[in-house]
């Protein structure tokens, strides 16, 4: 007879189950990392508005999490199950944490693994996997985000032939890890389509300025970059690519970890709405044994399986090769959405200590809402589904 499965009020449908061996030792690993390094100091970062960026890298890379889902060149090869399990234990200490690891390995590394030269991926991809090297990824712009099509960077030659170099102009804005990088991803257009190039501070004309006034992912670097006249070698380029399909792939590759992210920021909005709810007494009793606050807990508990289970899913279909950008766009709508639901409903279990920074759901709360507009809006999203579902896309 099977033995009844145990009822974990964290997961209560056992998805944790699903997984292997190896992807629930990558889910502790992370996990025991983000609760001993991150959780004793991320309210402060976010309320002084910084992230120790060049501390926390090497740690990052000594955890194997940095490219972790890309072969060769010091990255581990991993499923992307069990990338997404990271992605769901970082985001439950702190969105602004899982941002810097998914910039650095879906968006930089990728970038550079996918449609880099031989000598560009052994120059940088070592580096940036080990957490000695930072990088980010430049392609939305001031006026531009969710049409990158008409984005205003340019790149032009500035002589005749292959080997002549680039001079690049325009600008970009919220660039994850933009002021603490040694290598930028810079999209651009070009006389022959959107180019990617490498773009090293220092290089004259290449001024990054971070963001001012954020009131979400404040424990996250957040820049403005500015090309002004910015004179690059021919090898700068990234040659394996020329088109929207370069940056577009591996912004998909971002999302699937925002979808497993958000799992892990619901989860843990939740778990601090119950585990206070038990506590916390009223009435003379604890507040988990009135009504409306067990509804409220139980809706929560619901969410988050339901998004475990759908980013589960999307992972084993991407480890299969048969996830579609539809699939990774119904992940992050949907996971997104129920996990901003779920912070804003656990701060109210909360009360008035949830809105303080010895609690983590207004800082998830916060978060989330640039979580739900970067890597592609709702609406955007939105739309990408009703082409799938309907073969009429509605973007114009």
């Amino acid at each position: 007879m099977a033995k009844p499965t145990r009822i974990d009020p964290a997961d209560l449908l056992a998805v944790g189950d699903l997984l292997t061996d190896e992807e629930r030792l990558v889910r502790d690993t992370v996990r025991r990392f983000a609760d001993d390094r991150i959780r004793p100091h991320i309210g402060d970062w976010f309320e002084r508005g910084v992230f120790p960026a060049r501390e926390l890298a090497p740690e990052l890379g000594a955890l194997g999490v940095l490219g972790m889902h890309l072969d060769g060149y010091g990255c581990a090869g991993s499923s992307a199950v069990a990338y997404g399990v990271a992605c769901m234990e970082l985001e439950a200490a702190d969105s602004g944490l899982r941002s810097f690891v998914s910039v650095q390995g879906s968006l930089a590394m990728r970038s550079i693994h996918a449609f880099g030269s031989e000598e560009q991926k052994r120059r940088w991809l070592p580096g940036l996997a080990a957490g000695e090297l930072i990088g980010c990824f430049a392609l939305t712009e001031p006026d531009f985000g969710s049409d990158p099509a008409n984005m205003r960077t340019r790149a032009r030659r500035k002589g005749a032939g292959e080997s002549a170099d680039w001079v690049l102009s325009g600008s970009k804005m919220w660039i994850t890890n933009g002021g603490v990088s040694d290598v930028a991803v810079v999209w651009a257009q070009t006389e022959d389509g959107v180019r990617g190039f490498l773009v090293e501070p220092g290089t004259p004309g290449f001024t990054a300025t971070d963001v001012p006034g954020k009131l979400s992912l404040r424990a996250s670097v957040t820049s403005a970059l500015a090309f002004d006249d910015v004179v690059l070698p021919a090898d700068a380029a990234l040659p394996g690519v020329t088109g929207l399909r370069g940056p577009l792939s591996s912004l998909n590759e971002a999302r699937y970890g925002i979808l497993w992210g958000t799992v892990g920021a619901a989860r843990d909005c939740y778990t601090a709405a119950l585990d206070y709810a038990k506590s916390r007494v009223q009435f003379e009793r604890p507040i988990a044994g009135f009504q409306l606050t067990q509804h409220k807990l139980v809706e929560m508990m619901l969410e988050v399986e339901k998004a475990y289970l759908v980013a589960l899913r999307i992972g084993r279909l991407k480890d299969e090769g048969t996830a579609r950008p539809a699939h990774i766009s119904f992940g992050k709508l949907n996971n997104v959405r129920a996990a901003l639901e779920i912070a804003r409903s656990a701060r109210t279990v909360l009360g008035a200590n949830g809105i303080t920074t010895a609690y983590p759901v207004l800082r998830h709360a916060n978060n989330l809402e640039s979580v739900l507009t970067y890597e592609g809006t709702s609406e955007i999203h939105t739309l990408v589904l009703g082409e799938a579902i309907t073969g009429e896309s509605a973007y114009r």
